[in-house]
């Protein structure tokens, strides 16, 4: 038996470290989109240069776009496409499973709520 092909294709990106973490964090900011210090300030752990790789990748796999604002400064900021939107509402049910099945330590912040 094989594998379906799309489930392949799938993991293929989310099965990357980081990209299912950054499709869902800007899946959760306003119009779907941040700048990237503020990517980098809440995806505790990721290094500057991993972070660019990844908005990288996804920009090549068409899930963000990356849009340059002129002016003074020039500001960057990463937006979630309909692909990557699309994405990202696939995952709602793999974080629903996960609420249920998986014992998951939460911040303490989020314990408060």
């Amino acid at each position: 038996m094989n594998v379906c092909p799309y489930i392949e294709a799938s993991f293929k990106i989310l099965g990357k470290k980081w990209n299912g973490q950054l499709i869902h964090y800007l899946s959760l900011c306003k119009d779907h989109t941040a700048h990237f210090s503020d990517i980098k300030r809440d995806l505790t752990g990721i290094t500057s240069r991993a972070l660019s790789m990844k908005l990288s990748e996804l920009e090549e796999d068409e899930l963000v776009e990356k849009l340059v604002e002129t002016g003074s400064p020039v500001t960057i900021s990463y937006e979630l496409t309909e692909k990557g939107n699309s994405l990202a509402e696939s995952l709602k049910p793999l974080q629903e499973w996960a609420q249920h099945y998986m014992d998951v330590e939460l911040p303490i912040e989020s314990e408060e709520k």
